[in-house]
């Protein structure tokens, strides 16, 4: 991943890191790759994109509803980001997050990475529905 830097994480009670978010632009990710319940190593999480407002999320949502295109789960809010997302599954059955530019830009060069914990990622969503098992176990490449 050229030029990708890490930005975030979460670490578990046991020092294994589950989930790192990759950034190559000023928000705080564009790619995530996480340990998922098949046991799987190496597949892309997804990938994210930013949008301007809430209102830009829930009219994508309505275009990919019309294009036939997979809304796995949102619109929600994130607990431990506190951004408002919305995933989808493109085509190619790689996992899409439309979520709030707003939410956590990176401006500083040399910005630290921030850490999640267990117990707060154990959090889920903020508000909406509980996180979906095939959170945990979708990614590309299929297993």
């Amino acid at each position: 991943m050229l030029g990708a830097r890490p930005s975030e994480q979460i670490v578990l009670d046991d020092g294994t890191t589950s989930a790192v978010w990759y950034t190559v632009s000023d928000k705080s990710y564009d790619l995530v790759y996480t340990r998922d319940w098949t046991g799987s190593q190496g597949r892309l999480h997804h990938v994210a994109f930013a949008a301007d407002t809430r209102e830009d999320i829930l009219r994508a949502a309505d275009v990919f509803l019309e294009a036939g295109i997979h809304i796995e789960t949102g619109p929600h809010k994130h607990a431990i980001q506190q951004t408002f997302f919305l995933y989808v599954w493109e085509p190619g059955g790689n996992r899409i997050e439309l979520c709030n530019a707003g939410a956590r830009l990176l401006l500083a060069p040399d910005h630290r990475m921030v850490t999640w914990t267990e117990a707060e990622r154990a959090k889920g969503q903020a508000w909406g529905l509980k996180t979906i098992d095939t959170f945990h176990t979708h990614g590309t490449p299929p297993v």
